[in-house]
């Protein structure tokens, strides 16, 4: 199998980032109903806006997906908001990069939980730079922001990295990610 992207790897990449685009944008719901509780409970749905880039590898590992997926889900997500947001653009180029760079690491050969769930945690290490450079994390206390990106890196290990792990895993089942991978002797002795 080749590890160059077709047209076709492509079009369900931004597709699959699409289909997340509408999930973010629906995600601020819980985001904004747990942020009066405190102690940043909010962080603990902050994983989902990293799945697409981990969802889209597991289904086609090939360079270049998680990038493209998750600046597909972040420019789907300023779309379907109805506001141009280059912060979202950035954020979302960098979180695909950070997991693109886990799966590099693994030669794009492992569809194990422990890359997804190491890819979520990157993606959320990542943002603490972005964070610091677009809001107000100067002004807040060093526990706050200790305690606050801790949830946030459990949240990209559990939600984005474990949760992906699990969409495809049970999108394998129904056997519609078959098509991106190379047929087994299995599959040649079924024809």
């Amino acid at each position: 199998m080749s590890k160059r992207l077709t047209l076709s790897d492509i079009l369900v990449t931004v597709l699959i980032g699409a289909l997340f685009a509408i999930i973010y944008k629906f995600l601020w719901i819980p985001y904004e109903i747990l942020k009066p509780l405190g102690l940043h409970l909010e962080q603990s749905v902050y994983g989902v806006w990293f799945i697409a880039a981990i969802v889209t590898y597991l289904i086609i590992q090939k360079p270049g997906v998680a990038i493209l997926a998750e600046f597909a889900a972040g420019a789907g997500e300023t779309i379907v908001m109805g506001q141009f947001d280059i912060p979202t653009f950035i954020y979302a180029l960098l979180q695909g990069l950070a997991c693109e760079i886990i799966f590099l690491a693994v030669r794009y050969q492992s569809r194990k939980l422990s890359v997804a769930v190491i890819a979520g945690m990157a993606a959320g290490i990542i943002t603490l730079p972005i964070d610091w450079f677009y809001n107000y994390l100067g002004d807040v206390a060093l526990w706050n922001v200790i305690l606050m990106f801790t949830i946030r890196i459990l949240s990209g290990a559990i939600v984005a990295g474990a949760l992906g792990y699990a969409i495809v895993k049970a999108l394998d089942q129904t056997g519609v990610t078959k098509l991106f991978r190379p047929a087994s002797k299995k599959d040649y002795d079924l024809l």
